[in-house]
C-alpha cells in the first residue's frame, strides 16, 4: 500500500499534464514569491549594504579560499545539521521537518513527471520515500507546534493560538497531513478520495502561494545570514559586539542547555 503511487491513480479522471502543470506553477510561485518578498522587505539590499559596511570595519580581509571554507562549514553545520539551534529538541524537530520536506516534495515531482500513470509503474522506493518524508514532517512539525514553540513552551500560550508568522508551519502541516491521508485513501479506493485530494491541493496552494506573507523564504535567507555571521567573526568586524543572541549565556549548571534556542 505504501509502495503504490497515489498520483498515478489520478490519470483515471484527469490527464497527467494537469498535475505536471500544477507542480510547475508551484515552483514558479516559490521563485516569484521569494523575489517579491526580497524586494518588498528590502532584505537583499540591507544584507549587501550591511555586508559591505562590516567588511570596511573588519580588522583583516578574508581571502577567497577562506570564504569558500567558511561557506562549506556553513552549509554543513548550519544547513545540513541545523547547528544554529542550541536546544537539542528544537534541532531534531527542525532536522526531521527539513529532510522530510526535501524527501516528500522531491519525490512528489518524480512521481508526477516520471511515473504519471499505472502504465508506467513507479519503483516501490519512490512512493515509500514520499510517505516517509511526509511522516517525518508530521513528527517534526507537530512536535514543534505543540511542545517546542517559544510562545507555548516559555510564555504559556495555547498551542491553538495562531498568528501570521504561523502561516508557513500550518499550511505545511495541513498540506502534508491531507496528502498522506489522501494517498492512503486513494490507493484503497475510498469514496472520500476526491474530497481529500481537493483539500490537499488547496492546502498546498496556500503553502506555496503565501510566501510573501509567511516564513517560507527563511530557508533561503538563513544560510546567507549564517555565512555573513561567520565571515564577520573571521574578519573581526563583530569583535566589539556582544555575544550573538542565538548563543545565549548559560546560567546555573553548565550541564543544562538553553531551552528555547
Amino acid at each position: 500500500m505504501f509502495t503504490s503511487n497515489p498520483f498515478a491513480e489520478l490519470s483515471g479522471f484527469m490527464p497527467p499534464a494537469f498535475m505536471q502543470t500544477y507542480v510547475v506553477i508551484m515552483v514558479v510561485l516559490v521563485v516569484v514569491g521569494t523575489l517579491y518578498d526580497t524586494i518588498h522587505k528590502k532584505s537583499a539590499k540591507y544584507f549587501f549594504k550591511n555586508w559591505q559596511k562590516e567588511r570596511a570595519s573588519g580588522a583583516r580581509r578574508v581571502g577567497g579560499g577562506e570564504v569558500v571554507a567558511l561557506a562549506v562549514r556553513t552549509a554543513v553545520v548550519d544547513g545540513l545539521m541545523s547547528g544554529e539551534f542550541c536546544n537539542a529538541r528544537r534541532r531534531i524537530a527542525h532536522l526531521l521537518t527539513m529532510y522530510g520536506f526535501l524527501a516528500h516534495f522531491i519525490t512528489t515531482a518524480i512521481l508526477v513527471f516520471c511515473y504519471p500513470t499505472p502504465a508506467t509503474p513507479a519503483p516501490a522506493i519512490w512512493p515509500l520515500i514520499w510517505y516517509i518524508g511526509g511522516l517525518l514532517i508530521c513528527v517534526g512539525g507537530y512536535w514543534f507546534w505543540f511542545f517546542i514553540r517559544v510562545d507555548v513552551a516559555a510564555e504559556g500560550n495555547s498551542p491553538f493560538r495562531i498568528v501570521q508568522a504561523d502561516l508557513f508551519i500550518i499550511s505545511l502541516l495541513a498540506s502534508v497531513t491531507l496528502g498522506l491521508i489522501w494517498g492512503y485513501v486513494q490507493v484503497t479506493g475510498n469514496s472520500w478520495a476526491n474530497l481529500l485530494f481537493a483539500l490537499y491541493m488547496i492546502a498546498t496552494t496556500v503553502l506555496f502561494g503565501s510566501i510573501p506573507w509567511s516564513k517560507f523564504s527563511h530557508m533561503f535567507y538563513k544560510p546567507a545570514a549564517a555565512l555573513q555571521r561567520r565571515i564577520t567573526e573571521a574578519d573581526g568586524s563583530r569583535s566589539n559586539l556582544p555575544a550573538p543572541a542565538d548563543k545565549p549565556e548559560v546560567f546555573g549548571s553548565a550541564r543544562r542547555s538553553p531551552r528555547h534556542y
